[in-house]
């Protein structure tokens, strides 16, 4: 026989005693065992700017570029830093009502008129700093500084030195990296378990430090030529170690529960069932056994029934699967 097996009875009848198979040489057995340990598995994604931290620089004037500070492309910024001196007609008229108004209320109080001066200017995106700066000097400037509104790097930028730019123009987009998303790639099979996901690490290669990130969307449409979903997932990305667009591997996990497990070789499918041997009374003889088990992971069953904790079955059971088994119908 192809693996050297001793067929001991043949199961004809439904009422006859089981059926066993006995070995002639010894083979490697494993138990039933009791683990705590959770679902798992592996995924890959990308890194994606978080679009509710890109922040665009648009001015409500139109004017003229003095003095370009931030010159370059994904050049670093903090907020408050200044970016670009500017000169705006516009501008420079409303603060010099300001002004005027300022000077005409201390000698006769008229509240309305200032806060109507004071009101353009704020409407025309002059920072409390800058208005208390006329207050206190009384004095205006031709120029205008611009800062950055939040901590990040310069993805876009429109101007150059010298430039004119109108009311409304994109001056430049800042991105805060501080956290990102990543895109895990999902296939469509994986889904019915996505829900008791609850951790997930991302890792990149050149990139020592793991990152914890967390389940946000699940994207609702899938391009046709896909054959995986989109999970989003948020990172706090520190030191800003993951860029844009880099390849990241996600390992994620359920819940810690308790598991009866056997390793995936234990257990064959024939006929859409499943099957271990168990070891017999006697050394050598294994008894074919149908069992309910679902995927714990790659290497790894659950079983639902079928077996007991510390049952001894056969570590590889397809070893124990011979042609005449099969013919003879004993599983």
């Amino acid at each position: 026989m192809k693996y050297l097996l001793l067929l001991l009875s043949t199961f004809l009848l439904a009422n006859e005693p089981k059926v066993t198979v006995e070995q002639l040489f010894s083979v490697k057995l494993t138990k039933v065992s009791k683990v705590h340990t959770s679902k798992s598995q592996k995924n890959y994604g990308y890194v994606k700017v978080d679009e509710s931290r890109v922040y665009n620089v648009v001015p409500r004037y139109g004017g003229y570029v003095e003095v370009l500070y931030a010159d370059t492309i994904y050049k670093y910024v903090k907020k408050g830093e200044l970016l670009v001196k500017v000169y705006s007609p516009e501008l420079f008229s409303a603060k010099e009502e300001y002004l005027a108004s300022l000077k005409f209320n201390a000698r006769v109080k008229n509240r309305e008129m200032l806060q109507s001066a004071k009101e353009k200017l704020i409407l025309l995106g002059i920072g409390a700093k800058e208005i208390r700066a006329i207050q206190k000097s009384m004095r205006v400037s031709k120029s205008t500084n611009i800062y950055a509104p939040r901590s990040g790097y310069i993805f876009k930028k429109t101007i150059g030195n010298l430039d004119a730019f109108r009311a409304k123009q994109r001056l430049f987009e800042i991105v805060d990296m501080s956290s990102v998303w990543v895109e895990a790639k999902i296939h469509q099979k994986e889904l019915l378990g996505l829900e008791i996901l609850e951790h997930f690490e991302v890792s990149a290669v050149g990139v020592a430090q793991k990152f914890q990130a967390e389940k946000k969307l699940l994207y609702p449409s899938m391009k046709m030529d896909a054959t995986t979903l989109t999970l989003r997932l948020s990172v706090k990305n520190e030191g800003n170690l993951l860029k844009e667009g880099m390849y990241v591997n996600i390992k994620s996990s359920a819940k810690v529960e308790e598991y009866l497990t056997l390793p995936r070789t234990a257990v064959i499918r024939k006929n859409n069932s499943f099957y271990v041997f168990v070891a017999g009374e006697y050394e050598g003889e294994y008894e074919p056994t149908q069992v309910d088990v679902k995927a714990l992971d790659v290497d790894t069953y659950i079983v639902l029934s079928g077996v007991q904790e510390g049952d001894e079955v056969v570590n590889h059971a397809l070893f124990m699967m011979d042609s005449d088994a099969q013919i003879n119908g004993l599983y």
